[in-house]
């Protein structure tokens, strides 16, 4: 039997097992206490971990909050070992319902996520695993529904899981110590105080993230070439502007045929020339993306909100085989020199 006549069957037992599994989880989850789930892990022995990281799966797949469980993590297992359960079961959880939104649901997904399944796929589109982390280090998106949204994107599942388990762990760390601090103040311990004020200052930081992340990418977003090419063949108003110089305008690497060129270095004098655009998607085109990332902190600073470079910019295009302008200039050049030969 081959894997693709398997697939099938291969789904269907998933479905069941995480169908059974989150039913379990929803019946229960009156019962999700600290004090139960200690004695039910106690019972557990040294399996108690494993069985933990098995409930923490299954109630993200359920739509357990996290936040419940990682601060139970740290107060069950310690700051340390609690970070690291925490993280497995919300990785192992996050992964399972990655698969079952690829594999199974999608229908079902796409009416409950709405408007946030058109940002995360928009998003995947443009950053790839970038946004997943994004995503993860700064979780303005429900963990939970994140997860199933992510499933119905293109993104490869390796990158997917990596960039999920790298980028939840400052956020994962801070709730568990602050779980572990809580169940130390209960008990009388004066170092819980410590443990909370770190909990908490390690949460304000990934508050501050969103912040930061966009003062170190700067006011614009980043665009794939095929992302570009499938918004202009859909007809889009996409702006194109080429920063390169005219001489690389019409060199060896082409240009995108609808491209305007403007320099870099004439851009900041030249803004004139894209008066009116100011609420309208441009992409800064250059070689690579080095110039691009310029000329869109000088077109955000100037007002313009909705600015995109093209990532590794005419090369990225080339290598994916994507379509350029004719070389018109060097054409004329070389049509005038025949001329010449020929008196």
């Amino acid at each position: 039997m081959t894997l693709v006549r398997f697939l099938p069957r291969l789904a269907l037992a998933l479905a069941l097992v995480l169908v059974a599994a989150a039913a379990w989880v929803i019946v229960h989850r009156h019962q999700l206490d600290l004090a139960m789930l200690d004695a039910r892990l106690a019972a557990l022995g040294p399996w108690a971990p494993i069985g933990y990281v098995v409930l923490y799966a299954f109630g993200a797949v359920a739509f357990v909050p996290g936040t419940l469980f990682a601060l139970a993590g740290g107060a069950l297992f310690g700051p340390l070992w609690g970070s690291i359960w925490n993280l497995t079961g919300a990785t192992v959880g996050a992964t399972l319902a990655f698969l079952a939104a690829r594999y199974i649901g999608g229908d079902w997904i796409t009416r409950k996520a709405g408007g946030l399944l058109k940002r995360v796929i928009d998003g995947v589109d443009a950053e790839g695993w970038r946004f997943v982390a994004f995503v993860r280090l700064v979780p303005l998106f429900p963990f939970n529904l994140s997860n199933y949204a992510l499933g119905l994107t293109h993104i490869p599942l390796h990158h997917y899981v990596l960039a999920t388990l790298v980028c939840m762990v400052p956020a994962t760390v801070a709730y568990t110590w602050l779980g572990h601090a809580g169940r130390g103040a209960l008990a009388g311990d004066t170092d819980a105080v410590w443990y909370g004020l770190l909990a908490l200052g390690l949460l304000a930081a990934v508050a501050l993230l969103p912040r930061l992340i966009k003062r170190l990418r700067g006011s614009f977003g980043w665009i794939e070439a095929n992302e570009l090419k499938r918004r202009l063949d859909r007809g889009e108003a996409v702006i194109i502007v080429d920063v390169r110089a005219p001489d690389e305008f019409v060199g060896p690497f082409g240009h995108i045929a609808t491209a305007r060129n403007i320099p870099v270095a004439e851009l900041e004098g030249r803004l004139s020339e894209l008066a009116g655009l100011e609420q309208a998607p441009i992409v800064l085109v250059c070689r690579t993306d080095k110039r691009s990332a310029t000329a869109a902190r000088t077109l955000g600073a100037a007002g313009f909100t909705q600015v995109n470079v093209l990532r590794r910019g005419m090369e990225e295009w080339n290598e994916t085989g994507l379509p350029v302008q004719a070389q018109a200039a060097q054409a004329t050049a070389a049509a005038s020199a025949a001329k010449g030969m020929a008196f």
